[in-house]
């Protein structure tokens, strides 16, 4: 009959070696963290981290993409009853920079004293891209290719260069990003 439980062995081995990575990050820069300490970490051999993942970067990928996940949940949760698409747009993308900023693990992505691995990540994203993209088209946003990647884009230079503070960076978002992004929206609005 197979082993009906293999999927789910599969997962929750992969969660622990995610999990086991995740703690690293939160005492380091991402970018030094090695699958040898993540294997130690995880309490398994780094043959059996690259069983789940191939290299590296797989395992770089995994992590940021279960993450992205957590991220957006947190900031549909947080813009729920919202609204004004222009008001939705600004608390989104201030919530998700809160959200970044409050995992230890996740802030370490976009240090500034190693290379900025998180915005290499999230630039080749499919995940990403994908729920960026959903969420500006809901908003009633036009081109949300283009838009997405340039808001992706500019949501990276915030957290690798941070404003004075919150008020800072949510006027910031305000005046120059809600321009743009929600141009195309307003053109087509009565």
């Amino acid at each position: 009959m197979g082993d009906w439980l293999s999927e789910r062995r599969t997962e929750v081995a992969a969660d622990r070696i995610l999990d086991a990575a995740e703690s690293l990050f939160t005492r380091q820069d991402a970018a030094t963290v090695g699958m040898n300490e993540i294997a130690r970490a995880a309490g398994c051999s780094r043959a059996t981290v690259y069983r789940y993942f191939e290299n590296r970067e797989a395992l770089y990928t995994a992590y940021v993409h279960r993450e992205t996940y957590r991220v957006f949940s947190e900031m549909g949760k947080r813009i729920a009853g919202i609204a004004d698409p222009r008001e939705r747009l600004l608390e989104g993308v201030v919530a998700s920079l809160r959200s970044v900023r409050e995992s230890p693990a996740l802030s370490s992505w976009f240090a500034s004293t190693q290379r900025p691995i998180g915005g290499e990540m999230a630039e080749r994203s499919e995940v990403i891209k994908a729920l960026t993209e959903a969420f500006l088209g809901s908003l009633g946003v036009d081109d949300v290719e283009q838009r997405a990647r340039w808001l992706v884009r500019v949501i990276i230079s915030l957290l690798v260069f941070p404003g004075h503070d919150a008020a800072d960076e949510r006027a910031t978002v305000e005046e120059f990003v809600l321009p743009v992004i929600m141009a195309a929206q307003a053109r087509r609005t009565p």
